[in-house]
């Protein structure tokens, strides 16, 4: 249990509840899912509150609060939360008949010392990983914060980042970031020692991503049936595969697992090219030849395309949701 001293220093919540009030520190993990149900990080004795009603998530540097998809909305300082939205150091969060308060003295230490040096150890990315990220976004989402009620708009885009980030935990996703109205997913390969990345533990991980995306697609497209929305849902999905540095950032109190470079840009940018092929799906080059027989069985079209930020045209392999399922239901290893 940590000291009065510690607490002091770290982030940490405190929430009041009809049965009083609790201060719990945010650390050794990177995010905290809250509601109702038992098997949430935080239990609330609270039927006002939703099972699964927030979550609490460490981003770089900053703690971003999101709802997942709860009945009663949450408030961050007496607005509701529709997408997203980082935390700042005494925030009030309502929801229900709880309320919690954010703390981050880090925060604050940052905000004093701005030009001056920094008292607090940076932790820093540590090793060179090979991954697979999946970036997959909710389609004109602007237009739908203008044209649907905002309780509705809560319920839905918090019900796609819970089933979104369950889906891809199951087959295996190392990390899983929710960014505006976008979600970003990333698998970490083990190659063997001395052998090509290509190899078949790599293969069946590729599979893995592949059949959380076909599943991504397929929650999407329900909420369409779940939510009365005032045009069809649709999503995109850019995918990369390639080495990136791995492990933890940010400050020692404000450490975050994650990846960083050239590959997860990539991903962000092959997401946004679906919207100009009309496409759902954008693969990186690499990812394309680390798919065992995608030459074969997979039947997406090479693309050269001009990347935002990028010098030259780079090789991508587009298609459709339709294309992916009957390749998943016609591979085999």
């Amino acid at each position: 249990m940590q000291t009065i001293q510690e607490l002091a220093i770290s982030p940490y919540i405190s929430i009041t509840t009809p049965l009083g009030v609790k201060k719990l520190p945010l650390v050794n993990q990177a995010s905290w899912k809250i509601g109702r149900g038992k098997d949430n990080d935080i239990c609330l004795p609270d039927r006002s509150s939703s099972r699964y009603h927030l979550m609490i998530q460490l981003f770089g540097q900053e703690f971003m609060l999101i709802d997942l998809g709860s009945s009663n909305g949450s408030f961050l300082n007496s607005v509701r939360v529709t997408i997203p939205t980082a935390l700042k150091t005494g925030d009030r969060i309502t929801l229900g008949n709880c309320s919690i308060e954010f703390f981050c003295p880090a925060l604050i230490t940052s905000q004093l010392e701005d030009s001056t040096t920094s008292k607090i150890d940076t932790a820093m990315l540590h090793k060179r990983r090979l991954i697979t990220v999946l970036v997959v976004d909710i389609r004109n989402y602007t237009r739908l914060t203008r044209e649907l009620d905002e309780s509705v708009l809560s319920q839905m885009i918090g019900t796609w980042f819970n089933h979104g980030g369950q889906i891809v935990s199951n087959y295996g996703s190392s990390v899983t970031k929710y960014i505006g109205d976008a979600m970003m997913s990333i698998w970490i390969h083990n190659p063997e020692e001395n052998s090509n990345p290509v190899s078949n533990s790599v293969s069946q991980q590729m599979l893995q991503t592949f059949s959380a995306l076909r599943e991504l697609f397929i929650m999407s497209n329900n909420l369409n049936v779940k939510f009365k929305l005032p045009f069809t849902l649709r999503v995109g999905a850019g995918m990369n595969t390639g080495y990136a540095m791995v492990g933890q950032m940010g400050t020692s109190s404000l450490a975050d697992y994650t990846a960083l470079g050239d590959t997860v840009n990539t991903a962000f940018r092959l997401e946004s090219i679906t919207k100009e092929l009309n496409v759902d799906i954008a693969l990186g080059q690499k990812t394309h030849e680390f798919i065992p027989n995608a030459h074969l069985l997979l039947p997406f079209k090479q693309h050269l395309v001009n990347l935002k930020g990028y010098d030259k045209r780079i090789a991508t392999y587009a298609g459709n949701l339709a294309d992916l399922e009957n390749f998943l239901d016609n591979i085999t290893l």
